[in-house]
């Protein structure tokens, strides 16, 4: 396995070991149970417990706070991931930023462990997506720093396996551990401890200083412009990500609420963690298979498409058949769907970065097509499921906002 030298801007051509990718796996699991316990039980708690004072009701507690965290993590990812394209330490580009990411979240968690308002709350939601899309962005573009074009499918796949495993994890932890305060301790020291093994057992590539821009401000903010005119296969990438994410956002926002509103489930936060529980199975029966099979065939686009049909035809599930066996289907066709897309569409958009001194950003940039559609996903559903007709109307949205972003991926030219 390449070691630590000075060969960060090189296009790596060396197979990375498995314990490498167990390694920043388990890392990029442990950063999305420090997101996806509030997200999936904990912060619908408070926005539940907060919203009698506030005088307004429990989705508009949740929607804002979530849309303000999003709109945090907008900026952080690209901006963190600039910042360590940048870093010359003795540990590398991206292990500093991994190791303060980690600890500002976890304390992070702590601070909303002891909220006692909307803005506690508010305020910590915002530090944990500044923190942890620090150390979130240092973790993916550690891939095309060391993996091969061709392995990335096999490693996206084992990433987007940890993703869904820290979502099933965290939704765990925040519902078994006891007390919304119980839930998010459980959640830092979880993120902390999966971050330690490859922190202290991987060294990470150096940029050498004669590699390093001279800084710039100007230079420095335009850079995070991504013109879709020079760089089209990344604009349409982009896009396809962006809308297949907020189908996926749309879905997952209200799930506590449709439970227990429209299903009126008896015991909606146990609904919640089986039907992630489905969801994960499945998709980790195909996130790692269809990366591996992506990197075998050399094609990406058809897994994409077909992904994003089933997801759509999965969504509109959700609208049409308003049961409990309806909802374990569709959350085990969306698991099915989105395992293929996960591990696929990060292939992909590692294919299509313009040049090796700002993947860390240009990733970033990428990456706000996964934390944009928390900003969309509460402006579009609350007035929908408030005045325009319901969850029903909410999943059929979902779906058909889902097939576009499928369906554009065949304007990409450069990849098959």
């Amino acid at each position: 396995m390449t070691t630590a030298t000075t060969t960060a801007l090189d296009e790596p051509v060396e197979r990375v070991g498995r314990g490498w990718t167990a390694s920043l796996s388990l890392a990029n699991g442990a950063i999305w149970v420090g997101w996806y316990g509030p997200l999936q039980i904990l912060l619908a708690l408070q926005a539940a417990d907060f919203a009698p004072g506030t005088g307004m009701s429990k989705e508009s507690v949740l929607a804002w706070v979530t849309g303000a965290g999003a709109v945090v993590s907008l900026a952080a990812n690209p901006f963190f991931g600039a910042l360590s394209d940048r870093t010359v330490s003795r540990f590398g580009r991206r292990t500093p930023w991994i190791v303060a990411g980690t600890g500002g979240g976890a304390l992070s968690l702590l601070l909303l462990a002891g909220a006692g308002s909307v803005w506690t709350m508010a305020v910590g939601w915002c530090l944990v997506q500044l923190t942890l899309n620090a150390a979130f962005a240092a973790v993916t573009a550690a891939v095309p720093d060391r993996v091969p074009r061709l392995q990335r499918g096999a490693v996206g796949g084992w990433l987007g396996a940890a993703q869904i495993l820290g979502v099933v994890v965290g939704t765990g932890l925040a519902t078994v551990v006891g007390g919304v305060a119980g839930g998010y301790t459980a959640c830092a020291v979880f993120t902390v401890a999966g971050v330690l093994p490859y922190v202290l057992r991987h060294p990470d590539l150096r940029l050498a200083p004669a590699d390093r821009p001279e800084w710039d401000w100007r230079a420095f903010l335009a850079g995070f412009w991504l013109s879709p005119r020079r760089h089209p296969d990344l604009a349409w990438a982009w896009l396809t990500r962006f809308l297949i994410n907020l189908g996926n956002a749309l879905v997952l926002l209200y799930l506590l609420y449709y439970l227990r509103d429209q299903l009126h489930y008896a015991d909606p936060d146990t609904g919640v963690l089986i039907l992630t529980a489905v969801n994960g199975v499945t998709l980790l029966a195909t996130v790692v298979v269809s990366g591996i099979a992506s990197d075998r065939v050399g094609r990406r686009k058809p897994f994409v498409i077909w992904s994003g049909v089933l997801m759509a035809v999965a969504t509109a599930a959700l609208a049409g058949w308003q049961t409990w066996p309806g909802a374990i289907v569709a959350a085990a066709l969306l698991g099915i769907g989105f395992g293929v897309f996960t591990s696929v569409d990060f292939a992909l958009m590692t294919d299509v970065l313009p040049r090796a001194l700002d993947r860390g950003k240009d990733l970033g940039v990428i990456n706000i097509a996964n934390s944009l559609p928390q900003v969309a996903a509460p402006v579009l559903a609350a007035p929908i499921v408030t005045y325009l007709g319901g969850y029903r109307v909410l999943y059929l949205v979902a779906a058909g906002v889902g097939l576009v972003g499928a369906l554009l991926v065949t304007r990409i030219r450069g990849v098959e």
